[in-house]
């Protein structure tokens, strides 16, 4: 009968931990019995089956729940395991140019951008834009700027991967 737990100590370095169960107790674990041992990390949810061994209660067949098998970026729900590699790069483009996306969520130095006086913008004006690019295993790359996601952040949550 699978128990749900959570990891509560991971010795990396020693390929063992200890998964505090759903009663509460806490149940020895080794990376052996880890069906997706690159997930193993402290306070990472777990399936698992019970048992016990010499040493006490412990767990075998053990699934680390993935986080979040989507992550979402201005919209787009983009699947976890299908993003092969991302990059970020600087574009230059006219400054004029106006975010083409409808009912785009602003941000507030986008929106600030937006309600700037036009006389500043000189015609030809050239500016840098922070652009984020996700290929994707299917051979799709998704290209958001930063006119429409805070692209560190998002950055942040790829890292996690």
């Amino acid at each position: 009968m699978a128990m749900n737990g959570t990891i509560t100590t991971w010795f990396e370095d020693k390929g063992f931990g200890f998964i505090k169960d759903e009663n509460g107790d806490n149940r020895y674990f080794h990376v052996v019995k880890v069906a997706n041992p690159d997930l193993i990390k402290k306070n990472a949810a777990v399936t698992f089956e019970p048992t016990t061994n010499n040493k006490g209660l412990s767990a075998y067949a053990v699934k680390v729940i993935p986080e979040s098998k989507y992550i979402y970026i201005a919209g787009e729900r983009i699947k976890i395991t299908s993003i092969k590699s991302y990059r970020v790069y600087s574009e230059e483009v006219p400054a004029d140019t106006r975010i083409n996306k409808e009912n785009t969520v602003l941000s507030v130095g986008a929106l600030m951008n937006s309600i700037r006086p036009k006389s500043e913008v000189q015609a030809g004006d050239m500016r840098s834009l922070k652009k984020l690019a996700i290929d994707t295993l299917h051979g799709t790359t998704l290209t958001f700027s930063e006119d429409e996601i805070n692209i560190d952040e998002t950055v942040k949550q790829l890292r996690f991967k």
